[in-house]
């Protein structure tokens, strides 16, 4: 049974663009090779940590929103674990309000996107 998840992982802040987007890519296909089906992904950038990991204060976001099979999820947290550039991440299974909250954010972020560009 497909079930819809969402994953943020936490990247160290010493790698370059090149290096994030790179394991993003991996990520990306590691998800689509598995038969994930990605609903929506969000590049967050480097942001500040609540709390020192590993000695370091920042770390760059990333977020996938995918629908898989459950078993999936352990497989891919095998990953995160075995890359040292890899510093945290959660994997979550999204109810269905969850999911409709998710794409009214969405909508409506694209609609204030469309409305920025026409008034410019």
């Amino acid at each position: 049974m497909t079930k819809q998840y969402e994953t943020v992982i936490i990247m160290t802040p010493v790698l370059l663009m090149d290096q994030v987007d790179e394991a993003v890519a991996k990520y990306r296909k590691f998800l689509t090779d598995n038969g994930a089906i990605i609903v929506h992904e969000n590049n967050w950038g480097l942001r500040k940590l609540a709390y020192p990991i590993q000695k370091k204060n920042t770390g760059f976001y990333f977020l996938f929103e995918f629908k898989s099979e459950p078993t999936l999820i352990a497989k891919m947290e095998v990953e995160y674990k075995r890359d040292e550039r890899i510093m945290r991440f959660l994997s979550i299974a999204l109810d269905k309000h969850a999911i409709t909250y998710n794409e009214k954010k969405r909508k409506n972020a694209a609609q204030k996107k469309q409305e920025e560009s026409t008034v410019s």
